[in-house]
């Protein structure tokens, strides 16, 4: 197998993780970021990884406790960033016994990271929204969604060349 180490995981900033996570203000994100619970969360979270050396994908891993309900759409910032390879991207699933077992999916179907998307002014930061059909907890550190690293192509005539991305998640769109 030809080694395509392509892609680099990373935490966000503590700022980025309780803007997106508590929807804090710019005013009172400092305070919470000193919170010794804040603290603990943050200093946690694990960098996604495979778990054997036959696994497509990277775990995510919850950054705390949650209940997933059905029907339920649940925003789960992850407080990671994926720096990657111009011509990649991360395509982010659910884990699949995870999905057989309760029906977990992610809101949009499939998450596209998109390799510029790291200098996005979110920091880039991996924001996964997920339902379900059976109800179920999960602890923090547990594993729930996988990232799979995948080539893409362009087509003859691209001309979106010379365009940049500015916004965080779903700034692409019209």
């Amino acid at each position: 197998m030809i080694d395509q180490r392509v892609a680099s995981f990373m935490k966000v900033s503590k700022a980025r993780l309780a803007q997106d996570m508590l929807g804090a203000e710019q005013d009172t994100v400092s305070q919470i970021c000193e919170t010794p619970w804040f603290l603990e969360m943050y200093n946690q979270l694990e960098l996604p990884k495979r778990a054997t050396t036959g696994s497509a994908g990277y775990d995510f891993h919850l950054p705390c406790k949650m209940a997933f309900e059905p029907g339920k759409a649940m925003t789960i910032p992850t407080g990671i960033r994926c720096k990657i390879a111009d011509g990649w991207f991360l395509c982010v699933v659910p884990r699949s016994g995870l999905g057989f077992k309760y029906g977990l999916r992610l809101v949009n179907t499939v998450g596209v990271i998109d390799s510029d998307y790291f200098g996005a002014k979110n920091e880039g930061h991996i924001i996964i929204k997920m339902t379900c059909d059976q109800p179920f907890e999960l602890n923090a550190g547990e594993r729930f969604a996988q990232g799979i690293l995948l080539p893409y192509g362009i087509a003859f005539r691209d001309y979106a060349l010379i365009a940049k991305r500015e916004g965080g998640f779903g700034s692409t769109s019209d």
